[in-house]
């Protein structure tokens, strides 16, 4: 067993717990065997038959999950001698395994629903109330912290952000009979009845009542110096998809965190099949990339790619992607569920200073304290541990409910909030960017990630019967596989899984109809921008300069067009032409 280059403390520790699980029953196995060996008369011709006919089973369905290997949506990866091929021999044995296989020994994948039902919520004039059925006298709320302005330092994993949060937390006993009312920015309380608790969460400030955004000269995104060639829709007016709304779109992105491609039909066919019924041609398309391919080991590597522009980090002060979005008058927000700060945890030393806020430079709203109670989040040693926590192979339960459904609930009052507070017309129009992050395929099983179907697919239903996604672009994707556990340890699979991440783009029929068009009248190719990319290697990268050309909407730079994903990208394209590092290519060309 070893950890692939991780520290013992962090995902080598589930190694050694996979050596342990193993190493008892096998030993039972081969005692269980010799004792029948001894006392059935005839057991090894009973042996061998058996061991014939599993084999051929097992055969018959590899050959099965080999061909669904690479489907997806609508089609699946084509093997072609111009585009590269997955390295090795590409096995998918963890696809025998029935679901819950890896982790049935870490009891139920449910959460235990709490002993009192709690109602509760903020009115339209920010005043809490509850309802607690009969338990009316021993009522408190835990209010918890704004963490959006906290800087750089007051963000550091384990011993300090969760500490920080329970510290800042204050606790006050609920009268009905008073009217309950917290702070303008607060996102999050605890009601907590008996021993039983529920979070309730509001977007506040309302957003039509944010003063505009000024970003600071020093670091404005849009100053000349950042910009190249800009192009707007005036220079285009013989292409007739030009008419369409010059209104800005929405972006949300759900990352999910450790999910491979393969991984997603695997353990989430009711969010693929969601996805599927968003293919509309005439008001919104959807588009999946087969060859899809990490720059990096970790989510470090990956999301840098994703929202600066570099697998590694070279400038001083780097802001990410959502910080372009708010300069150029978007309503930004996020939710981290891991109790964990993106900035500081990838970037952060880059910064001149740590007293720098980077969630206040960058966000309007931002949600994470309720991941950081002790409940869930370890508030002693670290987060890694196999039994409770961001990255447990346990359901992620906090009262009562999976962890991403708060997240969840959140991300459907962002939407509510933004679609009918933050309409306008003209420059009165907010468009927002919303990027959330789940951690669920984070485990070493693989087998947590099934408890995510439900909701996801639900948002996504939801997402699709508001009419939202006629103006809205809709990624859902992850940044790597999962690089820990069997699968990943002891097969080529796996390691061709970990560097083929899931990602799919849902957009509006307007812009779909535009990359068209500009394809066909200014690309070097003559091909459908979206039909190019699903075939061809394609890597965080051109995921940064995608969000980057709608920052700029209507207008854009040139060379991020011709970078993202509205554009064709070279065909044939190799690891070293795309950015990945030759110890992390996993898609090569044949070479005879």
């Amino acid at each position: 067993m070893y950890d692939h280059g991780e520290r013992f403390e962090k995902h080598g520790f589930y190694n050694l717990l996979v050596f342990l699980v193993i190493y008892i029953p096998l030993n039972a196995a081969i005692a269980i065997f010799y004792v029948l060996w001894c006392k059935v008369e005839n057991f090894l011709i009973y042996f061998a038959a058996a061991s014939v006919i599993s084999a051929i089973a097992a055969s018959a369905s590899l050959v099965h999950y080999r061909r669904i290997f690479d489907q997806g949506l609508f089609g699946s990866l084509k093997h072609s001698s111009e585009e590269c091929g997955w390295v090795g021999r590409n096995i998918p044995f963890v696809d025998l395994l029935p679901s819950g296989t890896q982790n049935f020994w870490a009891g139920s994948m449910y959460c235990r629903p709490e002993a009192i039902t709690i109602k509760a919520f903020f009115d339209a004039e920010g005043v809490l109330q509850v309802d607690c059925g009969s338990h009316l006298d021993n009522i408190y709320v835990d209010i918890l912290p704004e963490t959006r302005e906290w800087p750089l330092r007051d963000k550091a994993m384990w011993h300090k952000y969760n500490h920080l949060v329970l510290e800042r937390s204050v606790r006050a006993q609920y009268n009905k009979d008073v009217p309950f009312a917290v702070n303008s920015t607060t996102q999050a309380v605890v009601v907590r009845c008996g021993s039983s608790s529920r979070i309730v969460t509001r977007v506040s400030p309302p957003v039509n009542s944010l003063p505009e955004y000024v970003p600071p000269t020093e670091s404005d995104t849009r100053a000349a110096k950042n910009r190249k060639t800009t192009i707007t829709q005036a220079d285009f007016a013989s292409i007739d998809s030009m008419q369409a709304s010059k209104i800005r779109p929405n972006v949300i992105f759900l990352m999910l965190d450790a999910v491979s491609h393969r991984q997603f039909y695997r353990r989430l066919p009711k969010s693929a099949q969601a996805l599927r019924t968003l293919h509309r041609p005439g008001i919104h398309r959807i588009y999946e990339l087969y060859r899809y391919h990490s720059v990096g080991f970790s989510t470090d590597n990956n999301t840098r790619a994703m929202y600066i522009g570099e697998a590694l980090a070279t400038k001083p002060n780097p802001l990410p992607i959502w910080a372009y979005y708010r300069d150029r008058g978007y309503v930004t927000a996020r939710v981290e569920t891991g109790c964990d700060d993106w900035a500081k945890e990838c970037v952060g030393n880059k910064f001149t200073s740590h007293a720098f806020s980077v969630g206040n430079r960058s966000l309007d709203y931002e949600l994470t304290s309720p991941f950081c109670l002790p409940e869930y989040y370890p508030n002693v040693g670290n987060a890694y541990g196999n039994f409770k926590g961001p990255y447990s192979i346990k359901a992620r339960c906090l009262y009562g409910r999976y962890v991403h459904e708060w997240a969840f609930d959140y991300l459907r009052q962002l939407r509510q909030e933004f679609r009918f507070n933050g309409r306008g017309k003209g420059k009165d129009h907010k468009p927002y960017m919303i990027t959330a992050t789940f951690l669920e395929g984070h485990e070493g099983t693989g087998e947590v990630l099934r408890t995510v179907d439900d909701s996801l697919s639900a948002f996504i239903e939801d997402i699709r019967d508001s009419g939202e996604l006629e103006n809205t672009v809709l990624i859902v994707g992850a940044d790597h596989g999962l690089h820990m556990g069997l699968n990943f340890v002891y097969s080529q699979n796996g390691r061709i899984e970990h560097q083929n991440p899931f990602m799919a783009i849902s957009v509006p029929e307007w812009l779909y109809q535009f990359s068209e068009d500009y394809q066909e009248t200014f690309g070097f190719e003559k091909v459908s921008p979206f039909e190019a990319n699903e075939q061809r290697l394609t890597t965080p990268l051109e995921m940064h300069h995608t969000f980057r050309v709608l920052s700029d909407w209507p207008q854009f730079d040139t060379e991020n067009w011709s970078r993202s994903l509205f554009a064709a990208q070279k065909a044939g394209r190799t690891c070293e032409e795309a950015g990945i590092g030759a110890d992390y290519c996993m898609c090569k060309h044949k070479t005879n």
